[in-house]
């Protein structure tokens, strides 16, 4: 059932890979498309200035041949006069007519130019976004496939192994929900978006559409910033490489970078030493879920992250002053404290939460740490 389940995730998240990848070479073919008309449209500003120029000498020359006859009226003829009068008029009309037609000519480019630019955005979002869900594609393709070897290997903790079954069907679940209704979401919208930043600028003008241009960024931030928090629920390279208390430095410092309306904290002070790998891994977890509750449902401003390592057990603190629970009141859906709990057990150790409607919560971890 694992297994089924680990194939599906991996088939809706290269769906949505290749949905990224059309979107991509959709923007190229808009890209050269617009290109090819572009040069054109260089082309006809260039030969528009050009009749322009000889034009204005025309009319110039015109102009000093009717201030000319109007000075000596009397030297000429009628029809002279109706002549020179009637040629300098119409080499006016054909001048002023070449100036509106270079107007919009050079409005035409400078619009051509900004969806170009608007497009290779696009274009380079579309390849950043395609590397990084080919990363996830990676993760759930070898790293996520070898928990069902090591649940098989744990069958006679028969209840304890249906549990963790449940918890991370729960999770690859809610994995390819975000992948799905997330960034590849996110990126058609970016699309839609550049071709309403177009028809709003001819509409309503620049400053409408430089606000559309804002929204916009705000779009394809928000669409980075999930893939790389999805890419680092799965597992942070860094705590393999580095430990825990860097790890959680790093991870930290950009979380808080993502929430500015919340002050995020981390004091470690024990031992800044490596634990073995089961620890590392489960104590980022603990903290990761515990700091993402903060920041999902309490609308903490401040978060404090406290971390101790001595010789003989591991100690951890997260405590935040936000609108608190009601630690007694069952909620659906409320999988994550469950999971914590089972995480500490597996490590032998001890976890409690503190919380109060309207008085934050708090929450201890202390696991001891075996010769």
């Amino acid at each position: 059932m694992l297994d089924n389940i680990l194939e599906q995730m991996i088939d809706t998240v290269g769906r949505s890979k290749q949905d990224v990848f059309e979107i991509g070479e959709q923007c190229r073919q808009d890209y050269e498309s617009i290109t090819d008309e572009l040069k054109v449209i260089r082309e006809s500003v260039f030969k528009v200035i050009k009749e322009g120029d000889e034009l204005e000498q025309k009319s110039r020359f015109s102009r000093r041949r009717l201030s000319e006859v109007s000075q000596h009226f009397q030297n000429f003829s009628e029809e002279q006069v109706r002549e020179a009068y009637e040629k300098a008029h119409d080499l006016q009309m054909k001048l002023s007519l070449n100036r509106q037609t270079e107007a919009r000519l050079r409005e035409r480019r400078d619009d051509l130019e900004r969806r170009i630019k608007n497009l290779q955005d696009t274009i380079d979002r579309a390849e950043q976004l395609n590397s990084q869900i080919s990363v996830v594609l990676n993760y759930l393709s070898s790293d996520l496939k070898l928990m069902g070897a090591a649940l098989e290997d744990a069958k006679e903790r028969h209840d304890f192994g249906l549990q963790i079954i449940e918890a991370q069907e729960e999770e690859r679940k809610k994995l390819s929900r975000e992948i799905h209704d997330g960034p590849a979401q996110m990126l058609a919208n970016v699309l839609l978006r550049s071709d309403l930043i177009d028809r709003v600028y001819r509409e309503n003008g620049a400053i409408a559409a430089l606000g559309e241009i804002k929204d916009l960024k705000k779009m394809v931030r928000s669409a980075l910033y999930e893939v790389r928090r999805i890419i680092y629920d799965l597992r942070p390279m860094a705590l393999d490489d580095l430990g825990l208390v860097p790890t959680l430095t790093k991870y930290l410092s950009t979380i808080e970078e993502y929430h500015r309306s919340t002050n995020i904290r981390f004091v470690n002070v024990g031992q800044e030493k490596r634990l073995p790998s089961k620890y590392e891994v489960a104590l980022f977890r603990l903290i990761q879920e515990s700091v993402q509750n903060a920041l999902k449902h309490s609308e903490a401003a401040e978060i404090l992250v406290k971390l101790e390592i001595t010789k003989e057990k591991v100690t951890v603190i997260i405590k935040d002053n936000g609108k608190g629970f009601d630690i007694k009141e069952k909620k659906s859906g409320s999988f994550g404290i469950m999971g914590m709990k089972e995480r500490v057990e597996i490590l032998d150790g001890e976890m409690s939460i503190d919380s109060k409607v309207g008085s934050g919560t708090v929450i201890l971890v202390q696991v001891p740490l075996t010769a």
